[in-house]
């Protein structure tokens, strides 16, 4: 298990209820660890329609995980 930091943007943040939680998890990447909590947490969007970043950088699906590491999921965003 390790411990990291996850922050929720957009539609993420508003099906959680939080901006941010750290948690434990035995996820051994990114991808899985959205997967995670996406069904515990009753996420709608699929893998293939976020980004994510670790640590400030963005990454490809899936990328490994380590102890403290900062988790940003990030959604579509619609603008104009």
């Amino acid at each position: 298990m390790k411990t990291i930091k996850v922050r929720y943007f957009a539609i993420l943040r508003e099906q959680r209820g939080l901006s941010n939680e750290t948690l434990q998890t035995a996820a051994p990447d990114a991808q899985s660890l959205y997967l995670d909590l996406a069904k515990a947490h009753h996420f709608t969007l699929p893998v293939d329609r976020l980004r994510a970043a670790i640590n400030g950088d963005f990454i490809a699906w899936p990328a490994p995980l380590t102890e403290g590491d900062d988790v940003v999921f990030i959604p579509p965003v619609a603008g104009g």
